[in-house]
């Protein structure tokens, strides 16, 4: 069992490991026992009552953050001709020339989100053993093929993520900085939670959102209610 410092078990003391928190109390209690030298990062893990192995029970989807993540989003674009122009102008960080294409294989990797327009898939595919591994590689599902290159560049730099479920069932996202306070954070939250409500596939029986944890980068997991969670 790993060992945590006294900061750490002194948080602990202020939970109650009976209860079951509503997220604005929970955020309260994580924001004001947060301890570290920097702005952490505040998750949100929901356990789903699906079972992922089957196509029909896949939970993937995007949701933009309405207050954003907190920090600054470097967006690559596979594009050429008009389109590259497009990416430059939304603002795009880089354009993924040859030679940057080369930097990629080099093991390059100064950017967090990548956009492709879908005749630029050729290309992107030689990329996808070094890419894919890494969350990198553009996908329609999540709206990184496509030709509305601003649009794509746009929500990436406003803060839009992307989820999956996992084996276990859990979905993970991170919604923002310790800094944004409650009022930004549970708006973040309320998004995020009601994309992953609409997601529901026909084929999940019975209660959909098992468990809720929300946790800071230092900080201890704390449960959330599901039942008042989908109030939200």
């Amino acid at each position: 069992m790993p060992k945590h410092g006294k900061k750490y078990m002194e948080v602990l003391k202020k939970l109650d490991w009976e209860k079951r928190y509503d997220f604005e109390e929970a955020l309260g209690l994580s924001l004001s026992s947060s301890y570290a030298n920097f702005d952490e990062t505040v998750d949100v893990a929901v356990k789903l009552n699906v079972d992922p192995r089957h196509a029909d029970q896949m939970v993937r989807g995007t949701v933009v953050l309405p207050n954003g993540l907190g920090k600054e989003v470097k967006v690559l674009v596979f594009a050429k001709g008009e389109k590259e122009k497009e990416a430059q102008e939304a603002g795009a960080d880089f354009i993924a020339d040859d030679e940057l294409v080369n930097k990629i294989k080099d093991g390059w990797f100064g950017f967090d989100k990548a956009v492709a327009t879908p005749d630029m898939m050729g290309t992107v595919g030689k990329l996808g053993r070094i890419l894919g591994p890494r969350g990198l590689m553009p996908n329609a599902k999540t709206g990184t093929v496509t030709f509305d290159i601003a649009r794509a560049v746009n929500e990436l730099k406003a803060g839009k993520i992307d989820f999956r479920v996992e084996k276990a069932g859990i979905v993970h996202a991170p919604v923002g900085k310790v800094s944004f306070g409650v009022e930004k954070l549970l708006e973040n939250i309320t998004a995020f939670i009601r994309t992953i409500i609409a997601l529901k596939p026909a084929s999940s029986k019975g209660t959909y959102l098992r468990g809720i944890t929300l946790s800071t980068t230092m900080g201890p997991g704390i449960k959330i209610d599901p039942v008042l969670a989908a109030k939200y």
